[in-house]
């Protein structure tokens, strides 16, 4: 019975091979059509522009997740041109992965013949979507977490090409803040430059540093994400905006987190005495470097460092108003 079973299916297998394919494509179509309706998607203009404009675009499963109306829809534009490179800096939880993820998310759909979750969206087609995000060991192998995300940008900065899509988050936090920092810069002004790749990129970092690039190469713009300030507390507004930050808000972040106070505390105040050690050096450094001809040290930085020491040495828990007030006093007439 199996045997004359086999040889009936034999003699129809391509009428059978054709009506699987012909059903197939009806699931795939009928399932579009079906979350198209229900999740209000919009049919994408699909060109050879080599531009990727979204207007309002929404991640299709992180907004499935949540109650209709709490999804925080974005903006994106990426060109060939002025546009190629977006530096997107801002704290940790406030959507820049998401955000990254459903703009690579939104081109694959539209290039697969989905409607996307967007207002508008004008997609040039990509060739390729390279992505390095998260973080993995491959202890079985002796890589380090560090070693694969550095093999996985060799793989993406070889392979990308100027109609490419690459998403990078955070490259370069596996090692020394100045190695990662330099790895960071060099792989943003090689992909930004159009000799060399020229690739449409979503870069977000922790490094505020790399904002300067938009000054120093053509093609690189900054973005941030949004965020309000409530007195010691911060909302995330997940909105995507022009222009970079300085700003991590990791402390923030650890508080929100559940770190216990007396830590959070803690890790205020040797934040502001590292902050104050590196900025009163680095104006000194400064005033030195134009002063060199004539080997004087600028008097007001001076100054500015012997107030910083002061001021570090005060107990604030145990002085009163008026020794506060007379403190200021002081330090104002240290500076005239």
């Amino acid at each position: 019975m199996f045997l004359e079973i086999r040889r009936e299916l034999s003699n129809n297998i391509q009428r059978i091979q054709k009506a699987a394919n012909i059903i197939s494509t009806l699931d795939v179509l009928t399932s579009f059509a079906v979350v198209a309706q229900d999740r209000n998607y919009i049919q994408p203009i699909v060109d050879n522009e080599g531009k990727i404009d979204i207007k309002e675009g929404r991640h299709p499963v992180i907004e499935k997740m949540l109650s209709s109306g709490e999804f925080v829809e974005n903006d994106t534009y990426l060109d060939k041109e002025d546009a190629r490179l977006s530096i997107i800096t801002g704290p940790n939880m406030a959507g820049k992965s998401t955000y990254m993820r459903q703009v690579a998310l939104i081109t694959l759909m539209a290039q697969v013949g989905s409607f996307v979750p967007a207002n508008y969206a004008k997609i040039g087609v990509v060739d390729k979507i390279f992505t390095r995000v998260g973080a993995s060991d491959d202890l079985s192998m002796g890589q380090s977490t560090f070693m694969v995300e550095m093999m996985e940008v060799a793989t993406i900065l070889k392979e990308a090409t100027p109609n490419s899509l690459i998403i990078l988050d955070e490259i370069g936090r596996g090692t020394s803040t100045y190695d990662g920092l330099s790895i960071a810069w060099a792989v943003a002004t090689y992909i930004a430059d159009k000799q060399k790749c020229g690739a449409k990129t979503l870069f977000a970092t922790h490094y505020h540093e790399l904002i300067e690039l938009e000054s120093k190469q053509e093609g690189i713009k900054n973005y941030s994400i949004a965020v309000k300030e409530k007195g010691e507390d911060i909302v995330f507004l997940r909105k995507i905006i022009e222009g970079g930050t300085d700003e991590s808000y990791g402390i923030h972040v650890a508080k929100l987190a559940g770190v216990p106070q007396p830590v959070v505390k803690k890790a205020n105040e040797i934040l502001k005495t590292l902050e104050r050690k590196s900025i009163v050096p680095k104006k000194l450094e400064q005033k030195e470097n134009k002063k060199q001809t004539d080997g004087q040290l600028d008097m007001y930085n001076y100054k500015l460092a012997q107030i910083a020491h002061q001021i570090d040495k005060i107990n604030l828990d145990e002085l009163t108003p008026i020794e506060a007030l007379n403190t200021l006093v002081r330090l104002k007439e240290s500076v005239s």
